[in-house]
């Protein structure tokens, strides 16, 4: 009884946060579908019938793209709770082998495995589909360009969104003042999106707390405007919920009525929303919120404005703002700037997300993630893609200046997303859900027939604004396949120059160079051998850190990965050479804060293997891959080694109970003052307290490892310094022109212009030490 009170509750709460972060774009949408349906020539059509099967058109378009396709059926095909496009991605990469994500490993699997839920039943026979995908790279590689594509059709809503949101809210300012020119209300629109761009990464939870009371008051008071106007101006109007309006709709209006579904699927446009965001919230407040209040509030104010309109057909323009009680004008004007502006801030974020995922999953370019205790829990800032949306939004509004060139180009993007997402969730049925092909085809056959048909309308309104997403949509594309196809040419090159196991050995465990205390943590692609930025740094330079640690971060197709399953710590030769391999696997949305521990968890990690490992081989059974261990698993961890922590300032170097052996193992007293000026300046820089490590006092049965254990904190306390490679990729000299133009220009000028690995990585710079590199892929 309890529990289910509690979880109610929960609920609630969730259904009342999802108004503001969910379904402003889609509440926001009676502002102009009327507008843009009537706009072309079925204007000429100013008669009941025609208003009639406008309204039914709208009821059923409803009722069946967002109540059935996607709060119904869509959001129970998420990915653990996580939705979008790259969630049903990365849920098909988990049940076939369809990914092309390099540094895959069996222990990804064992973990995708246990954690969750989705993936491939052995005992379940492969389907046609499967089979023919895995076989052919080509339709895997089709699949991550008709993915990728939906991806950038998102940023195109992102684009358009905030633009026809606020410029239609905005133009309810020419209804009373009909000498206002259109120039002052697109002025007023530009300083309202950039105020609000601005403003973006400055959001906090007080002012978001404020986003949902604002939308509850715009949707009741719509709905309340809706009935009054069935009411005043035609009680008949909801005859037209039948389908049969429909049917004389386009009997009577022929190709016009063809070609104004592009302005009737406006009615829809943000339901994606719902689905991109599942993973803040659940998919029962989801169902809770749309089914009880949004989906009855908008069908009662699509409803007052046809009855409206039945009998002021002449206003169809600004049909929303003249259907509006003159005592309600302004408020209502006011409440619709606020709900356009919250609708455009809960998009922009829903388009930052997406570029992260795409990021994380290696088919962006490198971007600084912000994610501050400020914000919104799960929500990201990345500043280069929040200037690059207001440029495109003001370029939007300033170019066509109106809101019907601008609705053309929102439903080619709007119905190019949710086909995209149609066909995945068709693969979903079959692949994830183990159903019939037969069910699988229904879904597409059903839904895509009703998605194409609209498409092929707004393909008319291509030349009136409609070819905005897709250049758009065309240059983001262009930009994460070459991305894509540089970096996996990248990866594969350091895989056949891999540093041979057998010259390691031959060096000896001091590597023929002098080694010096600390710990160096080279940062490779490469999840197994040793890349050959290792070489090319011992072959320019004498000498090298006593402890070698390689570390590789990749991302796995899960959305998170717990923290006990994060690292992954092996060793790379004898013992005595003190080479470890650490693998860091991150989900497509983790976030890795500058305030995380890398550093120390690491030596901790280590620390635990060096350990484990001694104490034989049953204590890594079943999280060993070769001799890679997941050693957070042991219930002995954090307990190796004792930890404390001390301010960074007013603290000398000479606290550190470390310093004397650290002293005596530096031949000149200069370098070990410039190391303390390093280290102590590295800590301030990154306002972190300093952390000092001791051996628990335990009995070691093998002096081999207290020795090496000692020797790890002893490198811990004198330095640590991060060695990533800065290469130069350039094609083979044999190579084809589309090739030369791809890696040479385009990869070239997007690696030199995109944020530095170590910025991703938050690599203090003081630590940092790049080595530079020569690529012919």
């Amino acid at each position: 009884m309890v529990e289910g009170r509690r979880q109610r509750k929960q609920i609630l709460i969730l259904v009342y946060q999802s108004f503001g972060l969910v379904f402003g774009g889609l509440s926001i949408s009676p502002l102009y579908v009327y507008k843009s349906t009537f706009s072309g020539s079925l204007g000429n059509y100013q008669t009941e019938d025609a208003i009639f099967g406008v309204f039914s058109l709208i009821f059923w378009t409803f009722t069946l793209l967002s109540l059935l396709k996607y709060v119904i059926i869509m959001l129970s095909a998420n990915d653990n709770g996580e939705g979008g496009i790259m969630a049903l991605y990365s849920l098909l990469c988990r049940n076939a082998k369809f990914s092309l994500l390099p540094n895959y490993q069996a222990a990804d699997e064992e973990l995708l495995t246990y954690h969750y839920r989705g993936f491939s039943n052995r005992s379940i026979p492969s389907s046609i589909i499967r089979r023919f995908v895995e076989r052919h790279k080509s339709t895997k590689t089709g699949l991550l360009i008709v993915t990728l594509f939906g991806a950038c059709m998102v940023i195109s809503v992102g684009v358009l969104t905030p633009a026809i949101s606020v410029l239609s809210s905005v133009e309810g300012l020419k209804f009373r003042a009909t000498n206002l020119h259109n120039s002052i209300v697109i002025v007023i629109a530009c300083i309202l999106l950039v105020g609000l761009f601005v403003l973006q990464h400055r959001g906090s939870h007080k002012v978001a707390f404020m986003f949902a009371p604002i939308m509850i008051l715009w949707v009741l008071a719509i709905a309340t405007v809706g009935v009054y106007n069935v009411i005043k101006w035609n009680p008949r109007v909801y005859q037209a919920l039948s389908p049969y309006y429909i049917y004389k709709f386009f009997k009577d209006t022929g190709k016009d009525g063809w070609v104004s579904l592009g302005g009737v699927i406006l009615c829809v446009a943000g339901t994606e929303a719902m689905f991109a965001e599942l993973g803040y919230f659940t998919a029962a407040s989801m169902r809770v919120t749309f089914s009880c209040l949004i989906y009855p509030c908008l069908i009662l104010q699509y409803m007052g404005q046809a009855a409206f309109l039945s009998k002021n057909v002449s206003e169809v323009s600004m049909s929303f703002y003249a259907s509006i009680p003159d005592p309600l004008f302004w408020p209502m004007l006011v409440v619709a700037i606020f709900a356009a502006m919250v609708a455009s801030q809960a998009v922009i974020s829903g388009t930052i997300s997406i570029v992260k995922q795409c990021h994380a999953l290696g088919c962006f370019p490198r971007v600084k993630v912000v994610h501050t205790r400020r914000w919104i829990p799960g929500q990201i800032y990345i500043p280069e893609i929040n200037w690059i949306l207001m440029i495109l939004n003001l370029a939007v509004i300033v170019g066509f200046r109106d809101v019907n060139p601008i609705g053309n180009a929102y439903g080619i993007a709007y119905l190019t997303v949710t086909f995209v997402t149609t066909c995945l969730m068709s693969l979903i049925i079959n692949l994830v859900w183990h159903k019939s092909l037969v069910f699988s085809l229904i879904f597409i056959l059903f839904f895509g027939s009703i998605e194409l048909i609209f498409l092929s309308s707004s393909c008319m309104r291509i030349p009136k604004g409609g070819w905005v997403p897709l250049v758009i949509a065309a240059m983001f594309l262009f930009i994460m396949y070459v991305w894509h196809y540089g970096s996996r040419k990248k990866y594969i090159y350091d895989q056949h120059n891999k540093v041979s196991m057998k010259w390691i050995l031959t060096q000896g465990p001091s590597l023929g160079v002098i080694k010096v205390p600390g710990i160096g943590l080279i940062y490779t692609e490469l999840a197994t051998g040793v890349p050959a930025m290792f070489n090319h740094f011992l072959t320019n330079l004498p000498a090298f850190y006593q402890v070698v640690v390689f570390v590789c971060v990749k991302t796995v197709p899960v959305p998170y990965v717990p923290l006990q399953e994060r690292y992954l710590i092996g060793r790379i030769g004898p013992r005595s050479y003190r080479m470890y391999r650490c693998i860091v696997r991150n989900g497509y949305k983790d976030f890795n804060s500058s305030e995380d521990d890398f550093e120390n968890d690491l030596v901790m990690s280590i620390a635990e293997f060096i350990q484990l490992e001694a104490e034989g081989p049953r204590t890594l059974d079943g999280s060993v891959d070769g001799r890679m261990a997941v050693v957070r698993t042991s219930e002995k961890f954090g307990t190796r080694l004792r930890r404390s922590e001390s301010a960074f300032f007013g603290e000398s170097s000479s606290s550190s109970p470390l310093t004397s052996a650290t002293v005596t193992s530096s031949k000149s007293a200069t370098l070990q003052k410039l190391k303390s000026m390093n280290r102590q300046e590295s800590i301030h820089l990154n306002n972190r307290p300093t952390v000092h490590f001791e051996l628990v006092n335990t009995k070691y049965k093998d002096l081999h490892v207290k020795q090496e254990l000692l020797e790890l904190v002893e490198a811990k306390h004198a330095e640590v310094a991060y060695v990533v490679g800065h290469s130069h990729i350039k094609a083979k000299w044999n190579s084809s022109f589309l090739k030369k133009f791809a890696v040479n220009i385009v990869y070239s000028f997007l690696r030199k212009n995109c944020r530095a690995l170590s910025v991703g990585l938050n690599i203090p710079h003081i630590c940092l030490i790049e080595v530079g590199m020569t690529y012919h892929v």
